[in-house]
């Protein structure tokens, strides 16, 4: 496995341990209430330029799963009421909760809701970590098929 792609394998699998530990220790949503960005935005409010760049709106892109050489497409939709996965190649679909945020990061739990492995479907739950670099969103998703660690990354661009 090339150095890059090891130490991007290395960093999801942290966010995902760490993400995991916190949900299971404590409810998430009196943990870790919405960020400034996913609220509608006050007006003359100072320093709102010193926060993180918002995450909302549209993305679309590609994520590459870890041992496999077929990207398949990702589109992600937040706003301020929630957000929303696609997979249109597996015909899958999800609903995000977010559980966590940092300065860099957002966490969330993703159910899905159509399309799901365990009602026959392609697509396991999961959890995604999202980071805003610039005008583009890297994606880190982690889960789990049968028992079998899933991994997949990517970066989005917006709508």
């Amino acid at each position: 496995m090339p150095e890059g792609v090891r130490y991007k394998v290395l960093c999801y699998l942290s966010a995902a341990l760490v993400l995991g530990t916190a949900a299971a220790l404590t409810p998430a949503t009196a943990q870790f209430p919405p960020a400034p960005e996913d609220q509608p935005a006050a007006k003359g409010k100072k320093g709102a330029a010193a926060a993180a760049p918002s995450m909302n709106g549209n993305w679309s892109g590609q994520l590459t799963q870890v041992g496999s050489q077929t990207p398949y497409k990702f589109e992600l939709a937040i706003n301020a009421r929630g957000a929303e996965t696609k997979y249109p190649d597996l015909d899958c679909t999800g609903k995000l909760t977010r559980v966590g945020s940092s300065k860099s990061y957002v966490f969330y739990v993703e159910a899905i809701t159509k399309g799901a492995a365990d009602k026959g479907g392609r697509c396991p739950d999961g959890t995604i970590t999202l980071a805003r670099q610039g005008d583009d969103l890297a994606v880190g998703w982690f889960g789990a098929v049968q028992g079998t660690t899933v991994i997949a990354y990517g970066t989005l661009k917006k709508k």
